[in-house]
């Protein structure tokens, strides 16, 4: 199972990485028992809850991981110090000395707990970081963003991805529609995501569409088949409705382009309808179209909205399409609204609350790029060196690390919202449902609590133990989880202004080890 882009290979990582490697070798310490946890120091967006993704990828960059003798010789090149014996233990390396657990994709987590830990090799798990950082950070930041969106949109409104020309490359376009996709979006329009992924897919037309008609003269086919098979001149059909609703100034060159295509997709017809006037043409002429098409059997689907003020339009268009309905008798209720042009999460949250007739969202630049925030901060930290931990200090204590091999629990409570995540040592015991549990802050002694969970889920799952130990889980399963989990935030967690911070806590007793640890690394200042 490789990874799906070939770039993902053990060179896409830093050089320091290697130099490292090089020197662990070279001075025998390549083989050392290590353990690093890979976590994030603040959530995105301004929020309280981040939604993991990339999980499978970094799993088929495992099972895969392999030098090749090209690529070994590059190395080589660019460390000349790297003798023979280096250049054989590169073409023999492989994870199968490597232990990962890792919290299940799709899943809500939170700042400082790991949501990946790498046991192994010194040399090889330092090989590994900058790899696995790309894999779970931009991955992880793009599905929180689709999730934020999704909530913003509302749950019975439809988003669909639109950001293929604006991503950072093709990977990243790729890698966008994915990832929004597992954080909730509905589709995409790209078609390599669709086709690598089975995401779904939808598609109109560009303005370059309407503008390349610009009269009725120039349709060279006027009929169409109704769905009974019964010939009819569309063009006669559609110029009688507009006759009778009173739209004869819409342009004609968009008129035309608007048959062209109702001849072409039937069944699917959705048009863009700003690129003249939204409201004294766009509409209009769909209206016309849509009635005809109706008559004949077909169900036209929708417009798109993509400038302008889109409460406003979706209000006037809504009831435009409403009258028209009646006019003929017809059910215009499924048919939908879209809109699109720069939609951001205060957007979506703005639209909502002024009121508007929207059905779905076309989402490209914003939601692609993470124009809010382009970065998660992920990071990969040694925490245990030959079964001794290691603690990173810091003047700012958001920048320590907690130190050791650690399991994260989830205490849920009776209402089955999360309470808190748990950081404990892997020689404690276990925390059970209906026990008390004593929860500290990592780095304040006074906050404290006591938890009485109705429900303990383990957190960290071993996903790969020199091979791969569980399922590489189907995207589709990730996204309905990531659903499952969001869902089971309390209100306060996932509100736009001031999101109550979700508690992460350590046991007393890794609490104690860690401060402990704490005092004796750091320096003792001396005045005089």
């Amino acid at each position: 199972m490789s990874p799906h882009n070939g770039y993902i290979n053990p060179l896409l990582t830093d050089q320091y990485e290697f130099t490292m490697a090089c020197s662990y070798f070279c001075t025998g310490r390549h083989g050392d028992k290590a353990v690093f946890d890979l976590f994030f120091r603040k959530n995105p967006f301004g929020g309280e809850y981040t939604v993991l993704a990339g999980v499978s990828e970094a799993l088929r960059f495992i099972e895969k991981y392999h030098l090749t003798e090209n690529q070994i010789d590059y190395l080589c090149s660019i460390m000349p110090r790297a003798d023979m014996k280096f250049k054989k233990w590169l073409a023999d390396l492989d994870c199968s000395q490597v232990k990962i657990y890792v919290m299940r994709e799709g899943s809500v987590v939170f700042p400082r707990e790991p949501v990946m830990r790498v046991e192994g090799p010194l040399a090889l798990c330092q090989l590994l970081e900058t790899t696995l950082l790309n894999l779970l950070g931009y991955p992880s930041l793009v599905a929180t963003n689709a999730a934020r969106m999704r909530l913003a949109a509302g749950k019975n409104k439809r988003i669909v991805e639109f950001g293929a020309r604006r991503a950072q490359g093709p990977d990243g376009a790729v890698s966008a529609a994915r990832y929004s996709f597992l954080g909730g979006a509905d589709g995409t329009s790209n078609l390599m995501a669709g086709y690598a992924f089975d995401i779904p897919v939808s598609g109109t037309q560009a303005h370059s569409f309407i503008q390349s008609f610009s009269g009725l003269d120039e349709l060279t086919e006027r009929n169409i088949d109704d769905a009974d098979g019964k010939t009819h001149d569309l063009v006669e059909a559609v110029l009688k409705y507009r006759d009778e609703m009173g739209y004869g100034n819409t342009n004609d060159g968009e008129l035309a382009s608007f048959i062209a295509y109702a001849q072409t997709f039937p069944e699917s017809l959705l048009t863009l309808v700003d690129t003249y006037d939204t409201l004294k043409s766009g509409v209009p002429n769909f209206l016309c179209v849509a009635v005809a098409l109706t008559k004949m059997g077909y169900a036209p689907v929708g417009i798109r909205l993509d400038s302008g003020d889109l409460a406003y339009l979706s209000k006037v268009a809504r009831t435009m399409i409403n009258d028209a309905g009646a006019k003929y008798g017809l059910d215009f209720g499924n048919i939908k609204i879209v809109a699109s042009n720069e939609i951001n999460e205060t957007t979506l949250w703005s639209l909502k609350h002024q009121g508007h007739e929207i059905d779905i969202f076309g989402i490209g630049t914003h939601l692609v790029t993470c124009q809010a925030q382009p970065s998660l901060g992920c990071v990969y930290k040694l925490v245990e060196i030959n079964d001794q931990p290691r603690i990173k200090l810091s003047q700012e204590p958001e920048k320590m690390t907690i130190p050791g091999r650690k399991d994260v629990y989830r205490l849920i409570g009776k209402d089955g919202h999360p309470l808190a995540d748990i950081l404990m040592q892997p020689d404690e015991e276990k925390p059970q449902a209906g026990h008390k549990i004593l929860c500290y802050h990592p780095y304040q002694e006074a906050k404290r609590t006591y938890i009485t969970p109705t429900k303990v889920q383990p957190m960290l799952e071993l996903a790969w133990d020199g091979r791969l130990t569980g399922e590489i889980r189907d995207l589709k399963v990730c996204r309905d989880y990531a659903a499952e989990q969001i869902a089971s935030l309390r209100n306060d967690h996932i509100r736009l202004l001031n999101p109550t911070p979700y508690k992460i806590s350590l046991s007393e007793k890794l609490y104690e080890f860690m401060h402990h640890l704490w005092r004796r690394e750091a320096p003792v200042g001396e005045l005089s």
